[in-house]
């Protein structure tokens, strides 16, 4: 891949950084995007600069005869745009042969979620998870954290310990583009908290002493983050969930978020409150979840309306 490749990422990625304030995990996402898009150019000798209209199509073409979901396609085609756009802004372009290409669309499947008892047998065994008693603190802290809230997992796992002090009914939470929200915490995630600030205080104390530096997280890490990583989340809800007898495959943090917003709906949450919470932009993205309310619906009308009855 050529130098000149790298330098329209590397130059792109700091643009989104500097006036976008885009997420790290975005940024990240459309640098690798962008890394495939330049190596298949590459491959049939093209280049950023050169690339034209049928190339981005072709492009799309292989990604679809690779398996891709409509949801990854799009995405890179979003990023290529984007890219595009700010490459014609900034006069490496003439032109923009992003433009008029029409996407794959999105998938309307919805997203996987849990029932209230699943939920709930995974709350129950949180604690005993872990290598030791702090680990199953910790854990459960988190788990009690991530429903009550339906945080997004790196939210949750770049919390400062700040926000938690004081003993706080709601929690600032840092989201997507630096947009802050608060989010309310249940009675049971505060007494969970409570318990973990103790525990994280006397190891932060211990590694102290031994000549570390105080951690700015509630949830420190060993890593170069400093907090615990997305993919030791991840690791971790797949071992809860294996010892509350649930299938691993069907459990992830984004089912828990998932699972917090289809059981607040389906308690009669309006989908405004929803969107604020979750930390949703657009109305429409929240819109998803209104199956809870159409399958409600449709229960009701089954058992009440006469002419789906079956008695005669």
């Amino acid at each position: 891949m050529s130098a000149d490749a790298h330098r329209w990422i590397s130059t792109f990625l700091e643009a989104q950084a500097a006036e976008l304030d885009a997420a790290k995990n975005t940024r990240l996402a459309y640098g690798r995007d962008l890394l495939d898009f330049a190596g298949w150019l590459d491959r049939t000798g093209k280049d950023f600069a050169g690339a034209a209209r049928e190339d981005i199509e072709g492009y799309l073409i292989f990604c679809e005869a690779q398996g891709l979901s409509k949801a990854t396609r799009a995405r890179r085609l979003s990023a290529i745009r984007q890219l595009y756009r700010f490459a014609f802004d900034e006069g490496w372009r003439s032109e923009n042969p992003g433009l008029r290409i029409k996407g794959p669309g999105r998938s309307a499947k919805l997203p996987q979620t849990l029932d209230w008892a699943q939920v709930k047998a995974m709350l129950e065994v949180a604690g005993e998870s872990g290598r030791s008693p702090q680990d199953g603190v910790r854990n459960a802290c988190m788990l009690e954290l991530i429903y009550a809230t339906g945080m997004r997992v790196s939210e949750l796992v770049e919390l400062p310990v700040a926000a938690a002090r004081g003993n706080p009914a709601m929690m600032l939470v840092r989201g997507k583009g630096g947009r802050e929200r608060m989010v309310p915490l249940s009675p049971p995630a505060k007494d969970a908290l409570a318990q973990w600030l103790v525990v994280r205080d006397a190891g932060d104390a211990q590694a102290q002493a031994k000549g570390a530096k105080p951690s700015k997280f509630l949830f420190p890490g060993r890593g170069a983050a400093g907090h615990i990583t997305r993919q030791q989340f991840f690791t971790l809800l797949k071992s809860i969930a294996l010892r509350a007898g649930l299938d691993p495959a069907g459990v992830t943090p984004h089912t828990m978020r998932h699972a917090f917003a289809t059981h607040l709906l389906a308690g009669g949450a309006d989908l405004r409150v929803i969107q604020t919470l979750l930390g949703h932009a657009d109305l429409s993205t929240t819109e998803i979840y209104t199956h809870v309310l159409d399958e409600h619906l449709k229960a009701l009308v089954l058992e009440h309306h006469p002419l789906a009855r079956h008695d005669g």
